[in-house]
């Protein structure tokens, strides 16, 4: 799958103009500050992914470079074979303009997920396309299950995804914070020695590439911010509904970590609506479904199979839809009072049908609430395999790709 915006919305019909470059001017603006030569082709190259394909005149209008410096840089992304030519424009007068377009074989990433259900991994190409996935549904993996799976899954990812393992910049390990001090049902004791887990040297034998970790929801908030609706929305918050409940601040497509790096803990918030003892986690996410549904005698062990079910079943989903919107209208009141973001996203392992269903609740119920602002929920591009993807963007983020801390790099 590839994380574009429609191709409606990227050209306007009059006279051929491109609306992403409007976007692209104001956030892909290049520099002229010292030492920011690196910054630049990360520019130049982004503005290229987005616009699918471009000139190099385009470029300078859109970055505000001068054209030789585009020139410049350009040929030396086509050199590392990032870029390609892709024949010439036709119908105009003059010497027709070279178009240029990204090389999705130029490099690629892996980017790896592991939960309290699941272990994910997937390869990413410079396009921003998921060459191949692998997914195992497993409850609470130590670490040497994991290690075991990566290393008995890595052959036929590479070869399913084409995948040229010299190309390979990195890979990227998304993880829940605190994995192995959370309590959640069903978790055995021995779970704890994730925390004295350091993921580089569990992984460093069986994945020889630089190894980047982040926290699951910073992933798929970043993951949106970069191939999702983050596209158009610069602005937004992000709750990943997985194995438990994470979530993750973007502002002016810049991921906010906070002074400890733990921004957007609404996991740990009062339950407002099941009183002392209970935080938000308790009640909105996979585990308390499941352990809902086990209550009742509905054993379910995969996202999957929590849809279309028995009338019985169904109606346990249901009342569990409709607490979990119910618990989660306060801390969002709270989201949109202090943060006035543009949108809410709903995205991770919840299915479709029930993301649809928990976004239609929240909005009918914060449509009732009188603050300033109230923004729409909607359901986040890069879905399911949303921290996976996200997990895959860091190293192309570290090497290739622009922000804010290059910028910040090339200033210096």
């Amino acid at each position: 799958m590839t994380f574009k915006l429609p191709k409606a919305e990227r050209r306007a019909a009059a006279g051929g103009a491109d609306i992403s470059a409007a976007r692209l001017t104001l956030s892909l603006s290049g520099t002229n500050l010292e030492r920011a030569g690196d910054y630049n082709q990360r520019i130049v190259l982004q503005a290229i992914r987005l616009m699918d394909e471009t000139t190099r005149s385009e470029l300078a209008r859109v970055t505000g470079l001068t054209a030789p410096t585009i020139a410049n840089i350009t040929a030396k992304l086509t050199d590392l074979g990032f870029v390609k030519p892709a024949g010439r424009l036709q119908g105009k007068r003059g010497q027709p303009a070279m178009r240029i377009v990204i090389n999705p074989d130029g490099a690629f990433s892996i980017g790896l997920n592991i939960d309290r259900d699941h272990i994910t991994l997937v390869t990413l190409d410079l396009a921003g396309q998921v060459r191949s996935r692998k997914s195992r549904e497993v409850a609470f993996a130590l670490p040497e299950t994991v290690i075991d799976y990566v290393r008995e899954s890595l052959p036929a990812l590479l070869k399913e995804g084409d995948v040229d393992r010299n190309r390979i910049l990195g890979v990227g390990v998304a993880l829940p914070d605190d994995m192995g001090r959370i309590s959640l049902p069903h978790r055995p004791p021995e779970y704890d020695q994730w925390s004295d887990t350091e993921i580089g040297d569990l992984l460093g034998d069986v994945l020889p590439w630089p190894i980047y970790t982040d926290n699951d929801a910073a992933s798929a908030a970043q993951g949106e911010a970069h191939l999702g609706n983050g596209l158009a929305v610069t602005s937004f918050f992000y709750l990943l509904v997985s194995a438990g409940l994470g979530s993750g601040l973007v502002i002016d497509r810049a991921y906010v970590r906070g002074a400890d790096s733990r921004s957007g803990e609404i996991w740990a918030m009062p339950d407002p609506v099941h009183g002392p003892g209970h935080n938000v986690q308790d009640t909105v996410s996979l585990s308390a479904l499941y352990d809902r549904l086990e209550q009742a005698g509905h054993r379910v062990e995969c996202p999957n199979s929590l849809v279309d079910g028995s009338p019985e079943r169904q109606a346990v989903v249901d009342d569990w839809l409709d607490d979990a919107a119910e618990v989660l209208v306060q801390p969002l009141i709270a989201v949109n009072c202090l943060i006035n973001p543009a949108t809410i996203l709903i995205g991770g392992r919840l299915p479709g049908k029930l993301a649809d269903a928990l976004v239609e609740r929240l909005n009918a119920r914060m449509a009732d609430c009188a603050i300033p602002a109230v923004a729409p929920v909607r359901r986040a591009d890069t879905a399911d395999d949303a921290s996976a993807i996200g997990a895959a963007l860091m190293p192309f983020l570290d090497s290739v790709l622009p922000s804010e801390s290059i910028l910040m790099q090339a200033g210096r």
